[in-house]
């Protein structure tokens, strides 16, 4: 199955006429990355852009306490009332898939005790998450997402810094037709004066019952209505960042004002309403207009009371989550080659089980010294070996007869060039190691 494949999920019974039983599939709306899609290179490049800037992989639970994310992500999101794979273990627990990474990560803070070091804590992860979407292409329910986390200091230049890192990790692969939008969803003085405000309009609104209801609950969920119908009622909506507290304001502008410095580009999107209820002060998406209707291929922002939410310290924290399904399909609508790199460095050739022998460990004297090494196994002839270590994108191939093993030499073919010289197998190790890393 390919990665934009959303798959059939049925695998059952017989193949007519063959009495073979038939193959297995992918469940539905989860793509597969096969190792010629790139998918390894966008997510290492993306990791590598956070690694640079100190963040230390933090390695999380693929499934949580369901309180969690109720509590954490907002009971009135989509991702919660819509879109989590919930289930009881045999212990009768309610536990989830994780759907995001930001509540997780706050908890294993919390729970290991690292806000009681130096701050900020900065982590990053790298993995799949779960929601129950209707897939398509770029909206799965198994999607892979790198993200970064700073907790415990409450400075633009802390915001800017990890807007950066995305930004960052997006033009290490070539991508240049994404924009950053941004915003602020202020803090805890301006946002209930804002919230009776807006719930007022919308009141005056003549809305479904279930948009109601959910205005009630959190009334900025409403902002994110894709309705055109809903979009148009709300055309003269109040916008947070025309409301924003003197603090929530200066925070706003010093986060641009880095970025300036930095060289990012942005533009500023008042109506921007991310899809989780943790969102304080810095809001921001990064946006690629090559990918229709699922444009968004990363984003975060502040979430300056989720910890103490979660019962830990009342400490700030921002970060974000990037989409590398998403950010494939980028590269892809850009034309940018993402191929991954080759999967090794030397293919070994033998010509007879003497030479294999001999080459088995050869392999693996080169392998210890850091090269990436590959056989043809199997007993395989001249030619489909060689069509095997073009395949492999090795750099160079040894090949090995029983000539060779005679003369106590290997052939050292550069598959570039085509150049061949003989090498004394006692010192082929060396050579090529040298060759490599040369």
């Amino acid at each position: 199955m390919s990665a934009t494949d959303t798959g059939s999920g049925t695998s059952t019974g017989t193949t007519p006429g063959t009495g073979r039983a038939q193959p297995f599939a992918a469940p539905k709306g989860i793509p597969e990355y096969l190792p010629a899609d790139g998918f390894v290179r966008v997510r290492d490049a993306l990791v590598a852009a956070a690694d640079r800037a100190g963040y230390g992989h933090i390695e999380l639970p693929v499934f949580e306490d369901t309180g969690l994310y109720a509590r954490g992500v907002g009971e009135s999101t989509d991702v919660v009332s819509k879109e989590m794979y919930s289930f009881a273990d045999r212990g009768e627990r309610s536990v989830t898939l994780r759907p995001e990474g930001t509540a997780g990560v706050v908890r294993a803070v919390i729970e290991h005790g690292l806000d009681r070091g130096g701050l900020p804590v900065k982590l990053r992860y790298a993995g799949p998450f779960f929601r129950y979407e209707r897939p398509q292409a770029g909206r799965y329910r198994q999607l892979q997402q790198v993200g970064v986390e700073a907790i415990g200091v409450d400075d633009p230049a802390l915001d800017a810094e990890v807007i950066a890192v995305a930004d960052e990790g997006f033009r290490s692969l070539g991508l240049t037709g994404y924009r950053l939008e941004l915003t602020s969803l202020g803090d805890a003085d301006c946002r209930p004066p804002y919230r009776e405000r807006l719930q007022e309009f919308l009141a005056g609104l003549p809305l479904d019952e279930a948009t109601r209801h959910r205005a009630a609950i959190n009334p900025l969920r409403v902002l994110d209505d894709k309705r055109p119908e809903v979009r148009a009622l709300l055309a003269d909506a109040p916008l947070l960042v025309d409301h924003l507290s003197e603090a929530s304001a200066a925070h706003h502008a010093a986060v641009k004002r880095h970025l300036d410095d930095l060289g990012v580009a942005y533009v500023e999107n008042p109506r921007m309403v991310r899809g989780l209820d943790y969102y304080t002060k810095t809001t921001f998406e990064f946006v690629h207009d090559g990918l229709g209707a699922q444009s968004g291929i990363g984003g975060g922002g502040r979430y300056d009371g989720l910890m103490e939410v979660l019962g830990g310290q009342p400490l700030s924290g921002v970060g974000f989550g990037i989409g590398v399904d998403r950010t494939l399909l980028a590269c892809r609508a850009e034309g940018v080659a993402i191929d991954d790199a080759p999967r090794v460095d030397v293919f070994c050739v033998p010509l007879g089980d003497a030479a294999r022998d001999r080459l088995v460990v050869v392999a693996a004297k080169l392998r210890a010294a850091g090269v990436r090494v590959d056989i043809a196994y199997g007993g395989r002839g001249l030619k489909g070996s060689m069509k095997a270590a073009d395949r492999s994108g090795a750099r160079f191939a040894l090949v090995l007869g029983e000539r060779d093993i005679e003369a106590g030499t290997v052939g050292v073919k550069d598959l570039g060039s085509g150049d061949q010289d003989a090498v004394a197998l006692d010192a082929v190790v060396e050579t090529v190691a040298g060759r490599i890393h040369g």
